[in-house]
């Protein structure tokens, strides 16, 4: 198995990296130091580099930094580029790869979302809660499209996952009481780990998986009972 992993510089990514290599996959980290995903012609380069992808997870994303802006504020710059390091990223990885897999009649595609694309984002960044929607419907489509080839393409949709210092300095903002309140909206009661979502990747990403596609799976402790 030849997996390619976006977004690996650290947290899920690596998890996710780290995870379908003991599983026995043969894996290739990418991340935005190494490769602009967003430019499609770099990304094809990479690929073309690879060679054949059994796996492939679009991991990279994120809010580049930002933080919640009001709607009348926003700029075009601001929004773009959260568009592009998440959805538009998606779409490059999903395109390259995805030509091998119909020719060989075989693969699988996974991209990491977000409980933002389900609910809104607790950042509350517009472009991010709505770029993970859209790769949420990106993954129903293709999973439509690309299911006569023998390839799934499904969707997970992490919850709080302290994995990066992002998300940490999101968790002390909210000091005690904001994360008191946090957990209570979670019936398990903690927040999750990069290796929670690892192990929904592997999951949609083996052989057996093959019946299932196009959907989104929650892994968020039961905050997101749908």
């Amino acid at each position: 198995m030849t997996a390619v992993v976006t977004g690996t510089a650290q947290g899920i990514g690596q998890e996710i990296a780290r995870t379908l290599h003991d599983a026995g996959a043969t894996v290739h980290e990418v991340d935005k130091d190494t490769v602009d995903l967003s430019v499609s012609a770099a990304v094809e380069e990479f690929f073309a580099s690879v060679g054949d992808v059994d796996v492939l997870v679009n991991n990279a994303g994120g809010v580049t930094g930002q933080t919640h802006v009001p709607i009348d504020e926003l700029t075009d710059a601001a929004w773009d580029a959260v568009v592009d390091a998440n959805l538009r990223t998606t779409l490059n990885c999903t395109r390259a790869a995805a030509r091998g897999m119909k020719r060989r009649r075989y693969g699988r595609v996974v991209t990491i979302s977000s409980g933002a694309g389900r609910s809104v984002s607790l950042t509350g960044i517009q472009a991010y809660a709505s770029a993970k929607a859209a790769q949420i419907g990106f993954t129903r489509q293709l999973a439509h499209e690309l299911g006569p080839f023998g390839i799934t393409v499904n969707c997970i949709a992490p919850g709080f996952v302290l994995s990066n210092p992002t998300t940490q300095a999101q968790w002390d903002g909210y000091g005690p009481d904001g994360q008191r309140a946090l957990l209570e909206r979670i019936p398990v009661r903690a927040t999750g780990t990069p290796a929670d979502i690892a192990r929904g990747v592997l999951f949609f990403a083996v052989p057996a998986a093959g019946w299932v596609s196009g959907q989104t799976l929650s892994i968020d402790g039961g905050h997101s009972l749908f």
